[in-house]
Parts: structure tokens; C-alpha cells; sequence
């Protein structure tokens, strides 16, 4: 047989041995093709398979590089490990293989390095939750809803990689390959779900919002403000504070230069009906001292935390009890995992919004950041430690290069 027959059409990569049951080939064996012995490869005819590898002029290689958690640690950086000479990996029937051109960084990727998601975890395992990009390979089943170029973005571990395998039912078809896009996967859903389920907004409620200019903050004073509330955003600096009023935030708190608790009740001695809490620790309290009358106090993270070996700050828990009955009020946990049922027609919707210019999905690429812009694999580690300095102004992405004989 030529070298070129064992060979994905301009792909670079070899063919592979036989995979398990559950991982099924890109390059299918032609059933009417005989093999010499049962051991034998099968001949691989290529006549009908070519459109499910890459485009011409955009070759895969046959190595990428990713992130690694190789050690259980909230410490980012002693956590995960950059490997360079990894095999990109080949889409089964159902999947695509998706050539990252933007990642997504999420306070979150230190809980995830630090195992927290799972006791049963075991190292190694692909660091990175979100991702966009081009698919540049897929499987059969999967090349029915999608096709070699398409822009696609999906939610899924290992997106810390240059190239990622996406099963089809969850990647996304996005208009293009734009960072806006990604802030919506996570963050954006994260907003809108937990808000829509368990904030009861209305017009006239007045809504708090912590880290208000951050990732996920962003878009809660935005849909809070599309529900005609009075909102109010703590921030870290006269330019977040400028970049919350252009949000419409009707009241930015600098925190560094003002004492959030004594502006709360100072103009709101009634309390606040509602407060999206990201913060944790005397943020926490200062939140549950705020709160209304029947107030509602949703907890979708506490960032001030995740660097401690516990992943916790200390908060008032012993008091909380009695405040809470004092004021009839409540607080709710939020994992977006377990609010997948709406996550599609959250995605829908806020796709709609950003369309019809009525969302801003503000991109932090690190242009302001002391080593520039967040670019390559490498750069996640100065966007992890960029966040955790609260230097971030909406949705910390990092760009990948890619090839220059890329055709996208």
C-alpha cells in the first residue's frame, strides 16, 4: 500500500491501532476492502472520509500542548503542569475535534486543580472548562449537525489545550470565532439561570451585586437592570466603578476607598431585596446584614477562599440562624451543574441579547495586565494569578495562536 493510504487525508496523522469500544475511529475500514490476516490493519478507504478531517491547507500535526493538573493544590501554578509534546487527540463517531482559538479562565480552575470537585479524582487529568474555536475534525454521526470550519463553542473539562475533543451534543454553533461568545458560556449562564430560578427580580427591587465588574458580575447587574431594579455593584477601583455605571449600575461602592457596610445602610436602611454573592468571607456578612425583609441572598461562589488550603474564608455562620429568622429571609446556594435543563435556553437567550446590541459581554484580555496580553498556553498562568489580584475588568480570556497556514 502507498504511505499516503495509511494516512488521514493531509492530516499529518498516522493511522492508529484499533481503539476501544467506546472510542470508534475517524478513518473508518471499508467492510468490502479484504485484509490480508486477522491481525492485519484494515485497507482504509478514504474516497467518502475526507470531509470528516481538516480543510486543505490546515494541516492537524501530530502534537499539540495542554495544561495538566499533575498535583492536587489550590496553588495554580504548583498544580498544573504545561506538556508540549501531547498527542492531539482523534474524535470518536460522535464528537468533534476542536481547534481552540480562545480559552476562558474561571476562579474555579483552582478548585478544580485542588480536586474539589470530586474525592475520587486521580492525577493527571486536563485542566480548563471553557473553550472556542474551529472544528477541524469529526466523527460520522457527528458530521450530520456539523461541519469542517464551523465555529463552535462548548463547555466541557480540558479546554486548556490547543486542540479538544467536543462531544457534538454539547458544543454550541456560534455565529464566529469572537471571545464575546465565550463570557456567556459560565459566566453568562451563571447570571441569568441563578437570577431567573431563584432571585424573583421585579421592577423597583433593589438588587446587590458583588464583584459586580468581574466575569459573571457583569451580566448580573445588566439582567437585573433588564428587570427594572435599582442595582448596586462593589468593585475595586474608580475604573471598574466607571465601567459599572456604564452598565447603568445606579450605585458603584469601591470597596478600597469605601466602607460597603456603612454606604449600605446608610442609603438603604431598609435592606436589599436581592444580592448575587461571589465574594465570601466579610463580604458574606456584610451582604447578610443587608438584607430586606424577606430578602434573598444567592451564593455563586466565594472567591475569597479558594487559595486556602479549606477553600473557605471565615463568615459569622454562628450568628446567621438568628438573622436569617429575624428578617424572614433566605439564602441559596447555586451550582450551575445541576441547572443544565435551562442552560440551552439560557444560551439562546443571551445569545439574542448580545445579537440585538442589548447585552455588553466585556472580554479582559490582559492588555493592561505588567506582561501584556494573555496569549499561548503559557499565559494561563498569569491570567489564574491576574484574577486572584482582582485586576480584572469582565471575562479573563487567553488567546491561542495558531498556524499561519491556517485557511480560518
Amino acid at each position: 500500500m502507498r504511505e499516503s493510504a495509511v494516512k488521514c487525508w493531509d492530516s499529518g496523522l498516522p493511522l492508529q491501532p484499533p481503539p476501544p469500544p467506546h472510542r470508534r475511529p475517524i478513518c473508518h475500514a471499508n467492510p468490502r476492502l479484504p485484509t490480508t490476516s486477522s491481525s492485519a490493519r484494515p485497507i482504509v478507504d478514504m474516497s467518502y472520509a475526507r470531509h470528516f478531517l481538516d480543510f486543505q491547507g490546515s494541516s492537524i500535526p501530530k502534537s499539540m500542548q495542554k495544561l495538566v493538573v499533575t498535583q492536587l493544590s489550590p496553588n495554580f501554578r504548583e498544580a498544573v503542569t504545561l506538556l508540549r509534546d501531547c498527542p492531539v487527540p482523534l474524535p470518536g463517531d460522535g464528537d468533534l475535534l476542536v481547534r481552540n482559538r480562545f480559552v476562558g479562565v474561571n476562579a474555579s480552575d483552582i478548585n478544580y486543580s485542588a480536586g474539589r470537585y470530586s474525592t475520587s479524582v486521580k492525577i493527571p487529568f486536563d485542566a480548563g472548562f471553557e473553550g472556542i474555536g474551529e472544528v477541524v475534525a469529526l466523527g460520522l454521526t457527528a458530521s450530520a449537525k456539523f461541519t469542517i470550519g464551523q465555529a463552535v463553542a462548548y463547555m466541557t473539562p480540558g479546554s486548556f489545550a490547543e486542540y479538544t475533543v467536543v462531544p457534538a451534543k454539547i458544543a454550541m454553533p456560534v455565529p464566529s470565532v469572537k471571545p464575546e461568545y465565550l463570557t456567556l458560556l459560565i459566566s453568562g449562564t451563571t447570571a441569568y439561570i441563578s437570577l431567573k430560578e431563584l432571585g424573583e427580580l421585579s421592577e423597583g427591587k433593589k438588587v446587590l451585586v458583588t464583584a459586580a465588574a468581574g466575569g459573571t458580575g457583569q451580566f448580573a447587574v445588566q439582567l437585573a437592570k433588564k428587570a427594572k431594579c435599582h442595582v448596586i455593584g462593589t468593585c475595586s477601583s474608580a475604573e471598574k466603578s466607571g465601567f459599572l455605571k456604564s452598565l447603568g449600575c445606579d450605585l458603584p461602592i469601591n470597596y478600597k476607598t469605601e466602607n460597603v457596610g456603612a454606604v449600605l445602610k446608610r442609603e438603604y436602611p431598609e435592606g436589599v431585596d436581592v444580592v448575587y454573592e461571589s465574594v465570601g468571607g466579610e463580604m458574606f456578612d456584610l451582604a447578610v446584614n443587608a438584607l430586606a425583609i424577606k430578602g434573598r441572598l444567592i451564593i455563586i461562589g466565594f472567591i475569597s477562599g479558594y487559595q486556602n488550603p479549606t477553600g473557605l474564608s471565615p463568615v459569622k455562620a454562628g450568628s446567621l440562624p438568628g438573622k436569617l429568622l429575624k428578617k424572614s429571609a433566605s439564602v441559596h446556594g447555586f451550582f450551575l451543574n445541576h441547572y443544565f435543563s435551562e442552560y440551552q435556553k439560557a444560551m439562546d437567550h443571551l445569545l439574542k441579547m448580545y445579537e440585538s446590541q442589548k447585552l455588553v459581554c466585556e472580554v479582559d484580555l490582559g492588555d493592561s495586565s505588567p506582561e501584556g496580553k494573555f496569549t499561548g498556553l503559557e499565559s494561563v498562568f498569569r491570567a489564574v494569578d491576574y484574577m486572584y489580584m482582582r485586576k480584572n475588568t469582565g471575562k479573563i480570556v487567553v488567546e491561542l495562536p495558531h498556524s499561519v497556514n491556517s485557511k480560518l
